[in-house]
């Protein structure tokens, strides 16, 4: 293997990172040509800040080498390391480090200072920056600008005509790790605030649009999504208003299937998607969203019936005030 392809390696654990609410960095450790460890950010969900990509890859390596001196050893990391791992790499004896991306604020390979170059030390390990640089720096720019995006977006006021889930009736649910996006400024929303996932964004063969039905949101969804991911697909699944995580208006008669058309499309037309295969079922196919913009879509899979009820489609409705799309569209 070449060193490209190990930071093709790195990149699937930062993807896999982002993909459970980790800032996106990942490592791995080669010894002799061949991955012995890898390692993603996990600070968040180990509730521990020494969790950074390159200590659980080098914790991995020691293990699997029965030593904790990793002596021919090298690292590629898809971000410049910090003070912690790079003393945690110079005290490992690694042989070689290669990182991808440089962090100004906190990269200990010379961006902020660089203690690999230190002759003082009594080992010193090679160093080599910006190995596909330009993939490992767009996934952490992703990563934040969504974050700060999430961020305003939440703070957008609750119009007093709707509702909006409390976000710990969410806390608890299993295998919805994605990070939440958020629009309120179309045109068509009047300021309420409509949520989706985006996952693997940017160019991509495909680009997987998941309507959910009447009864279901973007939750229902949860396992196909992993599935596409997988097969390398951009997977894109918004909450229609009034359902999921997305503002709730208050009155049935608000809700009618050409104004959610309508959003679907300022939606469609705002995130560029392009090369869209629908994901439709009998109720959201009468949307006839396809027909707005049909050089957008490449094609639509038909789903028989809603995505299976399950635990967590009632999650976004605690109250029957919550519930009004429900009502609205009801079969």
């Amino acid at each position: 293997m070449r060193d490209s392809e190990f930071m093709q390696a790195a990149l699937d654990q930062a993807r896999a990172a982002q993909a459970a609410g980790e800032v996106p960095v990942g490592a791995v450790v080669v010894k002799d040509g061949v991955v012995i460890a890898t390692g993603r950010n996990a600070s968040i969900s180990a509730l521990d800040p020494t969790a950074h990509a390159e200590m659980v890859a080098l914790r991995a390596a020691a293990q699997a080498l029965g030593n904790y001196r990793l002596d021919g050893c090298e690292l590629f990391v898809t971000l410049e390391p910090c003070a912690m791992c790079a003393g945690a790499m110079l005290h490992s004896r690694f042989k070689r480090v290669v990182y991808g991306a440089a962090d100004p604020k906190t990269g200990a390979g010379g961006s902020v200072l660089n203690l690999f170059a230190l002759a003082e030390l009594n080992h010193q390990t090679q160093l080599q920056s910006g190995l596909l640089v330009e993939e490992c720096a767009a996934l952490l720019q992703h990563f934040f600008r969504n974050k700060r995006e999430a961020l305003k977006a939440t703070a957008a006021p609750l119009l007093e005509h709707a509702l909006r889930t409390p976000e710990s009736r969410f806390a608890d649910l299993p295998d919805y790790p994605w990070q939440p996006h958020y629009l309120s400024d179309l045109p068509s929303l009047g300021g309420l605030r409509l949520h989706y996932l985006d996952e693997a964004a940017g160019p991509a063969a495909l680009t997987y649009l998941c309507l959910h039905g009447p009864t279901s949101w973007s939750y229902s969804y949860r396992s196909a999504i992993t599935d596409w991911l997988r097969q390398g697909h951009r997977v894109v699944a918004p909450d229609l208003i009034g359902f999921g995580k997305s503002d709730k208006p208050k009155r049935e008669e608000f809700h009618s299937l050409g104004w959610q058309r309508q959003v679907l499309s300022e939606f469609v037309e705002r995130l560029d998607l392009r090369q869209i295969v629908l994901l439709t079922t009998p109720w959201s196919a009468r949307l006839e969203l396809a027909a707005s913009a049909p050089q957008r879509y490449v094609g639509a899979q038909w789903l028989p019936t809603a995505p299976a009820a399950g635990f967590g489609d009632d999650a976004p409705y605690p109250d029957r005030g919550h519930r009004a799309a429900l009502r609205a569209f009801a079969p």
